[in-house]
C-alpha cells in the first residue's frame, strides 16, 4: 500500500512492509521502488522491516521539485527515516548511492549501515582508453543520448545494454511500467534533471562516512569501463575499515533485479557481520 510523507520541495511515495530493523530501499534515474519487488520479500522473511521509497520526481512522488542532487535526495531520505522511527540500514542505487553517503555522513545516528549497489558517488571522468570497451561505449551513447533529448527509445535501448545476458524473468513487465511511468507528465524532465546532477557531493562526504559500507558491482555493468575499479575508489575513499567491495560476475548496472537473491544473500551477510562487529 502506498504512503506518502510531506517533505520540504513535496511529497515522498513509499511503501512498508514487514517487521524488525529498518532497511530504507531508494531506486536509480528513471526507475521506482518497483525495482526492488524481487528483494522485499525476502528481506521481510529474513526479519526486516522494508521501506522501498520512490526518489523525488519518480514514481509515485510528486512531479515538481526545486532541486535534484544527490543532497537533496539524502535530506528525503533522512526525512523518512525520522518518519518511521529510524535508525536504518540505507540501501541505493545508482544516484542513490551517492545520496546514500550523503546522509550516513551528515546524520550518522540515523544510518546504521550502508549498502550501495552501482553507486554514482564519486566524480567522474572517462579516459580515451575506456572508449575502447564496447560495453561502455555502447551504455554510454544511449545514457547520454536519453538524457540529453529525453528519448524514451534511447533509455528503452541503455537498459537492454544495462541488463546484459539474460533478462529477468518479468522484463516485459517491467519495461512496460518504467514506460508508462516516464510518459506521465513531468517525469522524463525530472530523469533528465537528476541525470544531470554531478555526483561531486557525494564524493566530498566519503570521508565522512562513520558507518560499515557495503558496495556492489556488476562485472558487466556498462556505466564504466571497469567496474571494479570504480567500486574500489569508492572503497578507498572510506575512512579505513569501513568499506567493503563484492563483485557479481555478469551482472550489469541493475544487479538488485537480475540477481536479487545473490544481492540479498551479500547484504544479509554483510548485516550479520556488522552487527557480530558491534
Amino acid at each position: 500500500m502506498t504512503e506518502y510523507l510531506a517533505v520540504d520541495g513535496g511529497t515522498i511515495a513509499y511503501e512498508v512492509a514487514g517487521s524488525g530493523p529498518l532497511i530504507v530501499l531508494a531506486h536509480g534515474v528513471g526507475d521506482s521502488r518497483e525495482a526492488y519487488r524481487a528483494v522485499i520479500p525476502e528481506l521481510v522473511t529474513a526479519g526486516y522491516r522494508v521501506a522501498a521509497v520512490d526518489l523525488r520526481g519518480c514514481g509515485e512522488s510528486s512531479v515538481d521539485w526545486p532541486a535534484w542532487s544527490r543532497s537533496d535526495i539524502a535530506g528525503d531520505l533522512l526525512a523518512l527515516i525520522r518518519h518511521l522511527g529510524g535508525p536504518a540500514v540505507l540501501v541505493g542505487h545508482s544516484v542513490s548511492g551517492g545520496a546514500a553517503t550523503i546522509a550516513a555522513a551528515r546524520e550518522p545516528s540515523l544510518v546504521t549501515s550502508v549498502v550501495e549497489l552501482a553507486p554514482f558517488t564519486r566524480k567522474q571522468s572517462i579516459r580515451l582508453g575506456d572508449l575502447r570497451v564496447r560495453r561502455f561505449r555502447r551504455g554510454m551513447v544511449r545514457l547520454l543520448g536519453a538524457g540529453l533529448f529525453g528519448s524514451l527509445p534511447l533509455w528503452r535501448s541503455y537498459l537492454d545494454v544495462a541488463y546484459p545476458g539474460v533478462k529477468p524473468a518479468d522484463w516485459t513487465e517491467r519495461l512496460g511500467l518504467i514506460e508508462t511511468r516516464l510518459r506521465e507528465p513531468g517525469r522524463m524532465k525530472a530523469m533528465q534533471a537528476m541525470g544531470r546532477s554531478a555526483p561531486t557531493d557525494a564524493g566530498a562526504r566519503l570521508g565522512d562516512v562513520r558507518c560499515p559500507v557495503l558496495v556492489v558491482m556488476g562485472t558487466l555493468d556498462p556505466d564504466w569501463a571497469d567496474p571494479h575499479a570504480e567500486g574500489s575508489a569508492v572503497v578507498d575513499a572510506l575512512p579505513s575499515g569501513l568499506g567493503r567491495l563484492e563483485m557479481i560476475e555478469g551482472a550489469g548496472h541493475y544487479p538488485h533485479h537480475q540477481f536479487p537473491d545473490r544481492v540479498v544473500t551479500l547484504l544479509l551477510a554483510f548485516l550479520r557481520s556488522d552487527s557480530a562487529r558491534a
